[in-house]
């Protein structure tokens, strides 16, 4: 006999989570599959365990930051083991917890591949289960990579579970895995190399910012080439030789270690969209302003599994999941709201990006007053030893509002978060400035970047 739910949830991360955990205590029948470890990428695979490796960086680079100014830094080291051990603190309960919780709230939970059989039905494992609407939210994973040796690269879920750091790395790929990664792998002792085939790499953020991180980071050892192409990949005794072509020039790196950076897809490969009636396309699933289907009215898709002008992160998923889980629980078309959510890369320093870069906001006709601040030599920076900060706050001269934001420097992700609210809400320039902050902290340095 088929089991029939009211939603079937496709993927147990925290965007599929919230919409189950949203949907059962209306009362409707919920069941959620995954056919990996409950917790998703984020919790298990990405960014919380990725910040608990940057914490280790993070004191290591404080203390060398401080050399000579009352700290002897050069003797603090990373242990990666215990490190990792740490690591494994937070992500090993995951799934367990989150199963336990899903329970509590009445979601029935299923391990295994999902496919579909028809718009309504789905298999799992041999077994078929029946919903009235189904939520695709399935993440993202590696793009394949078409150069020969590719199949010796590590994604960053083995990076996240490395025993042993090697002595030498190379991230293929200018985004911010390989960035996030060889800031930390840096930091622990390695001598990490991005190789990029662009000419400006994290394209998402502003240019001029990205030019200084290049910078710092190459005061702390991550060496950055541009305009590489990757050849080939291969094993050798002493780890593995990757051509490289720049131009006409054809070089040989050697390295221990090869990491896949070079960006990420929806994961949908395994799920027979098309026996569900499903349409998709590279950017994933083919969606209305809604997060319903275009082609299936049952199904609904977030995050990395739909085709949206969401960015893929996982505040963006869990978002787009509440909403579609508020549409199908009210037969309602509610959108959702992308308006200044901020970015992050976090390498050390942090660069971050709320709202419109500034070629894109010239190019929309807006009245630009750009603001850019060299912050390497203020007090906040001073403090703690840092030489290298900059902001670049782009305002609409028309209405004092803030349009966008780019922020390079200590602890800025949190500058962002007040620029986000700002933005979100309309506060003024003028308005913002008006306000008395703590003093001295690094958000009270809002005030001047204005």
């Amino acid at each position: 006999m088929t089991d029939k739910f009211d939603l079937l949830v496709i993927g147990a991360g925290v965007a599929g989570m919230a919409a189950a955990t949203k949907s059962s205590s209306q009362g409707r029948r919920v069941a959620i599959v995954d056919a990996l470890p409950y917790g998703g990428t984020c919790a298990l695979r990405g960014c919380d365990p990725k910040k608990i490796l940057r914490r280790g960086a993070e004191i290591v680079d404080a203390a060398r930051l401080l050399k000579g100014k009352g700290i002897d830094g050069d003797q603090l080291t990373i242990n990666w083991a215990d490190l990792m051990k740490h690591k494994h603190g937070f992500t090993d309960p995951v799934p367990k917890n989150m199963e336990e919780h899903l329970r509590s709230q009445g979601v029935t939970t299923l391990h295994g591949e999902a496919a579909f059989t028809d718009d309504t039905h789905v298999d799992i494992d041999g077994s078929i289960y029946e919903a009235s609407n189904i939520l695709i939210a399935t993440g993202a994973r590696p793009r394949e990579l078409d150069f020969p040796g590719h199949e010796h690269l590590i994604d960053s879920t083995d990076f996240l579970n490395l025993p042993n750091l090697p002595p030498r790395i190379a991230f293929i790929g200018g985004g911010l895995v390989s960035f996030e990664f060889a800031h930390i792998a840096a930091r622990a002792g390695s001598s990490p190399v991005i190789l990029d085939r662009g000419d400006i790499p994290l394209k998402e953020f502003d240019p001029d910012l990205v030019e200084l991180l290049l910078k710092r980071g190459e005061t702390a050892g991550v060496h950055v080439r541009r305009n590489t192409k990757i050849v080939s990949v291969v094993k050798i005794p002493q780890g593995f030789q990757i051509t490289v072509q720049r131009g006409e020039e054809t070089t040989t790196i050697e390295t221990d270690l090869v990491v896949h950076g070079a960006g990420r897809v929806p994961d949908l490969t395994r799920m027979s969209l098309d026996a569900g009636v499903v349409a998709y396309g590279d950017r994933g699933i083919t969606v209305l302003g809604h997060l319903q289907s275009t082609t299936n009215p049952h199904v609904y898709a977030a995050g990395d599994s739909a085709d949206t002008p969401g960015m893929p992160l996982t505040p963006v998923a869990v978002f787009e999941a509440k909403v579609a889980a508020s549409n199908m629980l009210k037969s309602d078309k509610i959108t959702p709201d992308y308006r200044a959510i901020p970015a992050a890369v976090f390498t050390i320093p942090e660069l971050v990006r709320v709202g419109m870069l500034e070629h894109d906001a010239r190019a929309e006709g807006f009245n630009v007053d750009v603001r850019y601040s060299d912050t390497s030599g203020w007090y906040s920076n001073y403090r703690i030893g840092e030489t290298a900060g900059a902001t670049k706050i782009l305002i609409d001269k028309n209405t004092d509002l803030i349009i966008g934001a780019h922020l390079f420097g200590h602890h800025y992700s949190e500058v962002a978060n007040t620029i986000s609210l700002a933005m979100k809400h309309g506060l003024t320039t003028k308005q913002l400035r008006s306000t008395t902050a703590v003093y001295p902290s690094i958000g009270g340095d809002l005030a001047a970047m204005l």
